[in-house]
């Protein structure tokens, strides 16, 4: 990813068991006294808002939001966070992480592969960590890259020069860079790793369609259902989109002619 915020490198390391300094305290590296208790408290709510809306509006919704939704002052979330952009790497470095244990869980515990595929997306769509996926990580070719042996060859996120943030706005206030490969690298290949495994397997028993690539697995649990007010229509509607997605997904036998 390119960092805008020349900061992130330690003020990424902050914890949420308070063991790195916030920017600009200390050295890196150097342990600090445990948060308090309502400090802590104020972190987990933090870190429970962002994960919700930026879920429901994507990773370009306000700081401002995510404090209505924690109920404490943007103060609170700066003072925990530097710039949006800590943030947003925070809680996309933790969503991808929760993802390739589920996808390790599938590929560990379901000996038929279509069955270990369809758990992982069944149980990352639940927990809607898909929705908080790095951008780069569901970029798409235009076109799919055919491999040698006929079958579709994973389409691999290409790096793009990230646009630059107007210098004019406050730190905090500038847009997230998108998150790109250059950063964050070892979680998002150790996700598509692991999700390969899972669509190689279903590919190579004949229950995976031949063209379908890694990205198209996470753009999967990436989908969310339209948001409906009565949560049982709201439940119902994301199953059914999952079933149509996951159909969508399958091999079909060949038509004779």
């Amino acid at each position: 990813m390119h960092i805008q915020d020349p900061q992130w490198a330690t003020a990424a390391a902050i914890g949420t068991n308070g063991e790195r300094p916030v920017f600009g305290t200390r050295p890196v590296g150097t342990r600090t006294a445990p948060l308090r208790v309502d400090a802590q408290r104020n972190l987990e709510h933090v870190l429970r808002a962002a994960r919700e809306v930026f879920g429901e509006l994507g990773y370009g919704a306000p700081m401002e939001d995510v404090a209505r939704r924690a109920r404490v002052g943007v103060g609170t979330v700066y003072r925990r966070f530097p710039s949006k952009d800590v943030l947003v790497r925070r809680i996309a470095a933790e969503e991808t992480a929760r993802l390739t244990e589920q996808a390790r869980a599938a590929l560990g515990q379901e000996d038929d592969p279509w069955a270990a595929l369809s758990r992982f997306l069944r149980t990352s769509a639940a927990s809607g960590a898909g929705r908080l996926l790095p951008p780069q990580v569901l970029r798409v070719d235009a076109e799919p890259v055919a491999a040698a042996n006929g079958t579709a060859a994973a389409r691999v996120p290409q790096q793009r020069e990230a646009p630059q943030a107007d210098p004019s706005l406050p730190l905090g206030r500038r847009p997230a860079a998108p998150l790109g490969p250059e950063h964050d690298d070892a979680g998002v290949a150790a996700l598509l790793s692991v999700v390969g495994q899972l669509v190689e397997r279903a590919r190579t028993a004949g229950e995976l369609r031949a063209d379908v690539a890694v990205t198209d697995v996470l753009l999967v649990i990436a989908t969310p259902a339209p948001a409906l007010p009565d949560p049982a229509q709201q439940a119902a509607a994301s199953a059914r989109l999952l079933e149509i997605l996951l159909d969508g997904l399958r091999s079909r036998p060949a038509v004779r002619a």
